[in-house]
């Protein structure tokens, strides 16, 4: 239940403050603060020329004094010389119980909230939780609006350094690694995307990004122009006109740009500006603050929505051996696809590229028998999801989708989109909405990095936007230190499709891009301890299923290991160097370790299973000849309790994969 508080002075000058002039309040009111819950975190706003706001925690400056504005129809400015007319403080505490569990079964949205709201029709809401703080505009006008441009900055107190993924131009794919460099070096010629984590000297975190974007494009981040180091927003602007880039059949670039980066309806809510606080690295795991932030669920019913693992072809190549077929894109192959998914207990199988003609959804591979795949995986009780290019299903929408939902289709991949401009944000929605219609899932490739809309529309199981395993098949970007880093920024947003899984294993001198037959850098454990520690409703097992069928241990891993969580804990964590996760779902723990290419001992106290009883460990754990033969792992069984002292040892790029269970 939301609840007003009046500020604290006597209560017929509180109220007096709610209904009085605007001329009242820009005379006395050019300050104005809202602290989180366990006032910790503090936001301070001044109104002096310029609507500027400034962060604290535990009373040290976070985010130095930073001016927002938006600038809207014929260069008006909001928030420029700004007249207030009335500001509200409110609290909330509520419990979400998201349709599909992603971090933890229950989320507590607990948050104090300061609302703005000024001359010519405008307002902007800050809302504080003791792990963050996020900003947003709204306008109230009955009528459409063109938005020219928005002041997004985030001014820090010294120069300190950000991870930071540098991009070229405004249509990508938000697949970049991370560069580690003081803010100043940025500049303003050079940006990246969001999220990005800044580090102050103390080690304390900073996490900047954009939530709730909706019919507006998504934020990306320069350097500031100031003398003051900081962070800028920059937002592409709306699409007049796109061609085919070169030498592409499914990516529309844009080629003539309107002076505007949205027009939409004049009475909205903007998206939020996040600055997530983290006083320790595993902070950045455990907050699920972007999903409460996000707008809340569009839809009716979400029984048929299953969460699940996925057997992969692409990656693998549809590399099967040991068979009396000739293995491709054909009908045998997939049937052998779904016989290793029904087998594990694996509840999807993906055709990606080379089912249909990539510019016609209705153009089936003759070598594939569609219909008689869906009969035979229902048989199997194991779905199919169909890769289609973005812009195809863009022409074919409708008409696509009921054809799949018709065949007994289970979801969709849709690829390619490489931006987040307007326009291509209203595609995302525009997708989600008309897949839920029939009861399709989502996973969206070539794709910006979650913004909200799964929350809205939770048939968005997963989503790329990340540097993920795929680019080892021709470059050697994914590295440990890349796989350490992405937890803490880009899964802070949501769930990733990484596509682990990896069986061909390599250490640093062994390894090398293979397109056909690709291996992983790091060890088979480092790759089992990714389906605990990355985030995903929808996971991905890349690799072949003739390799995976020789590895029976492992696949008692991965038979059991589930795709979302009742509770996470993060007993150890720094950032790009090792990560310890233990996530609950139902009476079992799952627990996660990994290293980078630096070889360590972890010691565990196993504080978070239940006292009482006693644990039986599964555990799959980098072998003794791990740093030779990344490969090489060993499995244990043993008995633990709570409190127990464990010990693990990685082997260079190493990790470890553990399952609890109660004794019986």
């Amino acid at each position: 239940m939301k609840k007003v508080i009046l500020h604290r002075l006597p209560l017929i000058i509180g109220l007096t403050l709610v209904i009085c002039s605007g001329s009242w309040l820009w005379g006395q009111r050019r300050n104005l603060s809202v602290t989180s819950p366990d006032n910790r975190v503090e936001v301070r706003v001044e109104l002096r020329g310029q609507i500027t706001y400034s962060v604290y925690y535990d009373s040290k400056q976070v985010i130095s004094p930073s001016p927002i504005s938006m600038t809207i129809n014929d260069n008006v400015i909001l928030g420029r010389n700004p007249v207030l007319e009335n500001a509200t403080k409110t609290s909330n505490e509520e419990k979400i119980n998201p349709p599909v569990k992603e971090k933890r079964a229950v989320v507590i949205d607990k948050y104090n909230q300061l609302n703005l709201k000024f001359r010519g029709n405008f307002g902007v809401i800050f809302r504080v939780y003791d792990d963050g703080v996020a900003y947003r505009f709204y306008t109230g006008y009955r009528v459409p609006i063109k938005v020219r441009s928005e002041q997004a900055t985030f001014l820090f107190p010294d120069n300190y350094s950000v991870y930071f993924p540098f991009i070229k131009n405004l249509h990508t794919s938000f697949e970049s690694n991370y560069t580690y460099l003081p803010l100043k070096e940025i500049g303003i010629e050079r940006f990246g995307f969001a999220p990005v984590v800044v580090e102050m000297s103390d080690g304390f975190k900073v996490a900047i990004t954009d939530v709730a974007v909706d019919d507006y494009p998504g934020m990306f981040l320069t350097g500031s122009n100031q003398d003051q180091p900081g962070l800028v927003g920059k937002f592409a602007a709306f699409p007049l006109e796109e061609k085919l880039r070169d030498k592409s059949d499914r990516e529309l670039e844009v080629v003539k740009e309107a002076d505007y980066i949205a027009e939409t309806k004049g009475g909205r809510q903007y998206p939020w500006r996040l600055i997530v606080l983290a006083e320790k690295d595993a902070d950045l795991i455990n907050t699920d603050i972007v999903y409460r932030l996000s707008p809340p669920l569009e839809l009716k019913n979400t029984s048929w929505i299953k969460p699940g693992r996925v057997a992969w072809d692409w990656w693998n190549a549809n590399n099967i051996y040991g068979v009396d077929f000739k293995a491709g894109i054909n009908t045998e192959t997939y049937k052998y696809y779904i016989d290793f998914a029904s087998k594990y207990g694996i509840e999807y199988v993906i055709l990606d590229e080379g089912w249909s003609d990539p510019s016609d959804l209705f153009k089936v591979n003759p070598e594939i028998d569609l219909e008689e795949l869906v009969r035979y995986g229902q048989q199997k009780k194991v779905g199919l999801i169909l890769w289609c290019v973005w812009l195809t299903l863009d022409k074919q929408m409708d008409r696509a989708l009921d054809y799949f939902q018709k065949l007994g289709i289970k979801g969709i991949k849709v690829d390619f989109m490489n931006r987040d401009d307007q326009k291509m944000v209203k595609f995302y929605r525009r997708t989600a909405a008309a897949a839920a219609r029939r009861n399709l899932l989502v996973d969206f490739h070539g794709a910006h990095k979650p913004v909200g809309l799964r929350r809205a529309f939770p048939n968005i199981l997963t989503k790329e936007g990340v540097l993920g395993l795929e680019h080892s098949k021709w470059s050697n970007l994914v590295t440990p230190e890349h796989d350490l880093l992405l937890p803490f920024l880009r899964m802070l947003v949501g769930p990733m499709d990484f596509t682990p899984g990896a069986m061909r294993n390599a250490q640093e001198k062994q390894f090398r891009p293979v397109y056909d037959l690709p291996m992983s850098q790091g060890t088979r454990c480092h790759q089992l301890a990714m389906y605990v520690v990355y985030e995903s409703p929808l996971q991905m097992l890349c690799d072949s299923p003739s390799a995976y069928l020789r590895e029976p241990e492992i696949m008692e891993f991965l038979a059991k290991v589930p795709t979302v969580w009742d509770e996470t804990v993060v007993p150890k964590a720094k950032m790009g160097d090792y990560l310890v996760v233990a996530r609950k779902n139902g009476e079992s723990w799952y627990l996660g370790a990994m290293t980078d290419w630096t070889p360590r001992e972890i010691e565990l106290e196993l504080n978070f299973l239940e006292s009482g009883t006693l644990w039986v460990a599964e555990v799959w754990q980098d072998g003794v000849n791990a740093a030779r033969y990344a490969s090489d792992f060993s499995r244990k069984t043993f008995r633990v309790a709570s409190g127990d002292l464990l010990k693990l040892n990685l082997a260079p790029g190493g990790g470890a994969a553990i399952i609890f269970t109660p004794a019986q």
